[in-house]
């Protein structure tokens, strides 16, 4: 039976009731009139729903949603007679938590609208409060994100997600696949920025014993690994335009061969994107193909800056320092969480989970402090100009030899290894790489 067609409650409800997905039937007055077992289990908390205000226990408001500055999809239903569907955080048993709501008019049989029917989907991947893993935020930025990935997540839609470096965009693929119909098979990553041609065949596709030189056995590939599950190609930007071709050529076929194979295979995957370059720019100067664009950019998701997320920064705090120290019970004093709130962030969330990390190691209690956020780049006296005098130069000079000078600078004070001095820049290896390479050629040039 459909809900558009019900024509009396109780047999709305009964059918209703058969249902998995918790739901209520409410009247235009916004009161509950009807839940089925499974909204009572979670979100009734032992207390009686019926005859009580949607709102009311939903968000513990006194008046609906559109008067308190939400969205409202019973009011947008209401309006035009179509299903509305929104993100909310919704107060529940277990504490506030991401619901995706949608409306449902439900009509009589003259075509009147006689009821609403509202399902609750619980986000079980995303949480409003602290969490050790996965993603968290609560602020309109990451609301509007969350909610686009929610409508994504259960198709077979290629998803491409754009931002920044740093903000959290393989966590993002990850909700994307644990919301799939293929939540149960495989998420595979493979970082496109460190791929070379040959790598890219033999990474992807696997290769078959004595295909090369070392070949002593058969490989299996990343395609073949992702097999029913999600293949995620995170810097997809960073791909040359010659393996473009490999790539465009396996989506558009569906079928590979490992290296020195000749079994044609089928591949299975969803695709999930990602990178912090303009792409659509890249089309357009020709470094990247437009056929591939189209091909992989099905569904954009913007994945927000931190600046986009000043509300989101104590809650960020609170589940990163869980990350960073799991057996500490750290804290920021209210000084240090507002010399964070000043920071520009340009490395977004990796930037804060570093200087976070930094920071639980410096202090020798539970409280960390304005002292324990000073970055050592920041502080008096290091050379921030590739000058030997610690005063800064104010001479005027050019983009290009300031980050020359910077990168030269991070070069001789970074004790790490070439991947983590690229983390702490905010860059690929692969364009730590590039700008290593430029900066040689251009000291070897004569003056």
């Amino acid at each position: 039976m459909s809900q558009n067609s019900a024509r009396n409650l109780p047999e709305l409800v009964s059918f209703l009731d058969g249902l998995a997905e918790p739901r209520i039937v409410m009247d235009a007055d916004y009161r509950i009139v009807a839940a089925n077992a499974a909204y009572t289990r979670e979100f009734g908390g032992g207390r009686p729903v019926i005859g009580r205000l949607c709102y009311e226990v939903s968000h513990h408001f006194t008046v609906p949603c559109d008067q308190a500055g939400e969205s409202c999809p019973l009011q947008g239903s209401k309006a035009d007679g179509k299903s509305r569907r929104v993100l909310h955080l919704h107060q529940t048993p277990r504490g506030e938590e991401h619901v995706d709501v949608e409306t449902t008019p439900v009509r009589d049989d003259s075509g009147r609208i006689r009821y609403f029917v509202e399902t609750m989907r619980v986000v079980r991947h995303a949480s409003s409060r602290p969490a050790a893993q996965g993603l968290v935020g609560r602020s309109p930025a990451f609301a509007n994100m969350l909610s686009l990935v929610m409508r994504v997540a259960p198709s077979e839609a290629a998803v491409m997600l754009l931002g920044e470096t740093g903000t959290g965009k393989e966590l993002v693929a990850r909700v994307t696949h644990e919301g799939s119909p293929r939540a149960d098979g495989p998420f595979v990553a493979v970082d496109c920025s460190g791929l070379t041609e040959t790598l890219f065949e033999s990474e992807l596709f696997g290769y078959e014993k004595g295909a090369f030189t070392g070949a002593t056995h058969r490989k299996q590939g990343l395609v073949e690994a992702a097999s029913g599950g999600t293949l995620f190609l995170d810097e997809i930007g960073e791909l040359p335009l010659s393996l473009q071709v490999k790539l465009l050529r396996l989506l558009e076929t569906g079928t590979y061969r490992r290296v020195g194979g000749i079994e044609t295979l089928r591949a299975d995957f969803r695709l999930v994107s990602a990178t912090h370059r303009n792409l659509s720019a890249m089309v357009k100067a020709e470094t990247f193909r437009r056929d591939l664009y189209f091909r992989i950019n099905t569904f954009p998701v913007r994945t927000p800056s931190l600046r986009e997320r000043a509300d989101d920064l104590p809650l960020l705090v609170a589940s990163l320092l869980a990350r960073v120290a799991p057996q500490r019970k750290l804290r920021l004093t209210p000084a240090a969480l507002n010399t964070l709130a000043t920071m520009p962030f340009e490395g977004n969330i990796r930037e804060l989970r570093n200087l976070l990390e930094r920071a639980s190691l410096l202090t020798d209690s539970d409280e960390i402090e304005p002292r324990h956020l000073v970055d050592v780049e920041l502080e008096p006296g290091n050379d921030h100009t590739g000058t030997t005098d610690s005063a800064p130069c104010h001479r005027w000079r050019t983009i290009d030899q300031n980050e020359r000078d910077y990168l030269a600078w991070a070069l001789k004070n970074h004790s790490g290894d070439r991947p983590s001095l690229a983390r702490r820049l905010g860059v690929s290896e692969r364009t730590l790489f590039r700008k290593l390479r430029e900066l040689s050629e251009q000291r070897d040039t004569p003056a």
